[in-house]
């Protein structure tokens, strides 16, 4: 069985929750269990990052560095964009 500590909340921010997991059918602390499970850390978020980078990467054939990739707003356009330059280039293209 795993180990049980406190965490410290307001009373509304408690009366909240456990409204909420009443609703839900389950225990204030499955709920908390289960909101905590469904936010990743910044780790986590880094290693799905990166991921996702190495299978688009893969998957274009193409090398797009992270600072292209954190420098596009519209990330799916970009890598488009991005993509198509390279392939350009590569092939003496003008643009």
């Amino acid at each position: 069985m795993a180990e049980n500590t406190t965490i410290q909340v307001s009373r509304q921010a408690r009366d909240h929750l456990a409204q909420v997991a009443k609703e839900r059918g389950m225990t204030l602390g499955q709920l908390v269990e289960q909101l905590a499970s469904e936010q990743p850390t910044a780790e986590q978020i880094a290693e799905r990052v990166a991921a996702d980078r190495h299978v688009v990467r893969e998957t274009i054939g193409v090398d797009i560095s992270d600072v292209e990739f954190d420098q596009a707003p519209d990330i799916l356009g970009n890598i488009y964009r991005i993509a198509a330059e390279k392939v350009r280039a590569a092939r003496g293209d003008a643009a």
